[in-house]
């Protein structure tokens, strides 16, 4: 059984990946139980598509087993809703902005929709609402009053209505790149999307704090340095450090964040409350899922080859075959290690879709399996191996492989091939309720184990029967193919015959 006792000991076992230094890292809280995460959300000026999904699924299910294991939790994930420039620069037009234009629209009329948008598609994803979700807007005075803290501590600098902060002084206190790995400003440079005409900064590798809106520009608040808004950086590292402290246990976001967005972070935070103590950082785990592609490209909006979330579940692009469910695209994304790179395609969905039918069909023969006297399964190294794989790093990739040979197993009681009792039977069903509903966060779309289902097959399956006594062989061999071709494989027992989701 799963006990609390028996989770606490695997408290002592989580590993995550450390971006910044580049290893993994034996998980220790800055004030145990407590755990602070931030999760750098979504600037909302389109529909969410598959790239969004994957971090906010990984995130979701690092603070689904955080919670599990007995952390008390306060996950925060932002709202974009301002600042956020084109192409990620300092100069050019809010992302916002140039949608409400477009649309003709006020620029929150274009935040708020896309928002709700956003959270219906998570919804169905079935990720669990963060903690606090505040948004860039409704904190403006934090950002104001950390600009000014920059200012004062000698690390950021006014031109003409606009602040920016200044990178080389920072270096030669601090380490500009630890996150990244970058190593000299030339590397730097050639990344920092340097434009005709930005003079006023003093170095091309200086960002913007706050920018002077011009009188075009809608949205735009009062400031020490004149109406303006915020730069993309500061947002974050201002809404972090006020929900979780200026020193806080996870950073989470995309790779594609770690440079500029995280390293800026870094920086304002470090400049800000002077962290030069190396264990003294905004977060002390920087953790970074990898990029979606699509025939070896990012999947983004920029470039223009993204497949919005709700194309996929209604099947209306292009690139799609058909539609997939939202737990075919959960399913999907944690089939893969959340570090490694997954290239989307049609046949990778379809083969997910498969999978996650044959996983769910293995829990719902537990409802019907004959128990034993005696149990033959090894179920303490399946719940071992289960644990295990989540403490390395959250490798929900190797937790599903062993989810399946749970499902191998599973089968094999039915078939009365292994042997388990009524104990141990109540043992596996919380197991597996554990860590396939709770921790990995799928549900049952289909109820797919229904009596209306299990009465259809009842009757081809007699049918098939009847066709056998009469020796009409042709017919019987046609519904058990045409059965295996659409994945149902029938299975015929001393017990009568069963069937089975297959690959």
């Amino acid at each position: 059984m799963v006990t609390p006792s028996s989770i606490f000991d695997h408290m002592e076992l989580l590993h995550l990946y450390n971006s910044l230094t580049r290893q993994k890292e034996k998980f220790e809280p800055i004030n145990l139980p407590f755990v602070g995460l931030y999760v750098c959300g979504p600037t909302v000026y389109g529909d969410a598509h598959l790239g969004h999904a994957r971090p906010a699924i990984t995130f979701d299910v690092l603070f689904r087993y955080l919670k599990h294991l007995g952390y008390k939790v306060r996950y925060v994930r932002n709202i974009t809703d301002v600042g956020h420039l084109e192409n990620d620069a300092d100069e050019g037009e809010d992302k916002i902005l140039k949608k409400a234009r477009l649309e003709q629209l006020e620029p929150m009329e274009v935040a708020q929709y896309f928002a709700d948008r956003y959270h219906d598609d998570m919804r169905l994803l079935n990720t669990l609402n963060p903690s606090i979700e505040p948004r860039a807007t409704g904190h403006i005075p934090e950002q104001v009053k950390m600009i000014e803290k920059l200012i004062e501590n000698g690390y950021a600098y006014e031109v003409n209505g606009s602040v920016y902060f200044d990178v080389h002084k920072y270096s030669q206190s601090f380490y500009y790149g630890e996150l990244s790995g970058r190593t000299d400003f030339e590397e730097m440079l050639s990344g920092s999307r340097t434009l005709d005409g930005q003079t006023e900064k003093r170095h091309a590798t200086d960002f913007a704090l706050w920018k002077k809106a011009s009188p075009a520009h809608i949205m735009r608040w009062n400031s020490p340095w004149g109406e303006g808004f915020p730069g993309w950086h500061i947002e974050c590292s201002a809404m972090s450090t006020k929900y979780l402290g200026e020193i806080f246990d996870i950073h989470g976001g995309g790779m594609d964040l770690k440079f500029p967005h995280h390293e800026a972070e870094i920086a304002q935070t470090n400049a800000c409350y002077l962290h030069t103590d190396k264990k003294k950082n905004q977060a002390r785990v920087w953790m970074h899922c990898n990029m979606l592609t699509i025939n070896g490209q990012k999947m983004s909006k920029s470039i223009g080859n993204f497949i919005t979330l709700e194309q996929f579940f209604a099947g209306n692009h292009e690139a799609l075959e058909r539609a997939f469910s939202p737990m075919t695209i959960r399913f999907f994304i944690l089939q893969s290690h959340y570090r490694s790179t997954v290239d989307f395609s049609n046949d990778a969905l379809i083969a997910a879709e498969k999978g996650l039918r044959r996983l769910l069909y293995g829990i719902s023969l537990l409802e019907n399996v004959k128990t034993s006297t005696q149990t033959t399964i090894d179920l303490p190294k399946l719940k071992d191996d289960l644990y295990q794989s989540l403490n390395d790093d959250l490798n929900t990739a190797i937790c599903i492989a062993h989810l399946f040979e749970a499902v191998r197993l599973i089968y094999a009681i039915d078939q009365n091939e292994e042997k388990i009792t009524p104990e141990d039977l109540v043992t596996l069903k919380e197991l597996l309720h554990t860590f396939v509903f709770e921790v990995l966060g799928l549900i049952d779309e289909t109820n797919i184990r229904s009596e209306q289902f299990d009465s259809v097959m009842q009757i081809l399956i007699d049918l098939r029967q009847q066709a056998r006594t009469e020796k009409n062989f042709a017919l019987s061999d046609q519904i058990r193919n045409q059965l295996q071709d659409r994945h149902i494989i029938l299975r015929d027992t001393p017990d009568g015959t069963k069937w089975t989701f297959g690959e």
